[in-house]
């Protein structure tokens, strides 16, 4: 008799279940089966390995967006900065022009009355 024909007369008598399945499992895959589940645990290992590098790759490139916005953040702060010191200069200028204007105007009044006095 052959193995799978003593496979099959296996199950039909009162036996552990995991007996049976291993049986089925037997005929249905005959003696690859230790084959199958090395490959099958080589591909684990090697989807596990990839997983890994990903995670890894995630993280690289969640660490460099955070460093790309730290910077983009310092470097709009810096703009403020200077744009703040640039209106705060023009604004400076316009009130000494403001002021020199009504110097200006002073001057003008006590030079047509120094004019009407004489």
């Amino acid at each position: 008799m052959s193995k799978n024909q003593k496979d099959v007369i296996k199950l039909h008598g009162n036996q552990d279940p995991n007996a049976k399945i291993e049986a089925i499992k037997n005929l249905i895959f005959g003696e690859n089966m230790e084959a199958y589940e090395a490959e099958f645990e080589a591909l684990k290992e090697d989807i596990l390995n990839k997983k890994k590098i990903l995670e890894d790759l995630i993280e690289e490139v969640g660490s460099d967006l955070r460093k790309s916005l730290d910077d983009v953040s310092t470097d709009v702060n810096i703009r403020i900065t200077d744009l703040e010191k640039s209106l705060e200069t023009k604004l400076e200028d316009l009130e000494e022009k403001s002021i020199a204007k009504d110097t200006l105007g002073k001057l003008l009044i006590e030079l047509g009355e120094k004019v009407s006095s004489k």
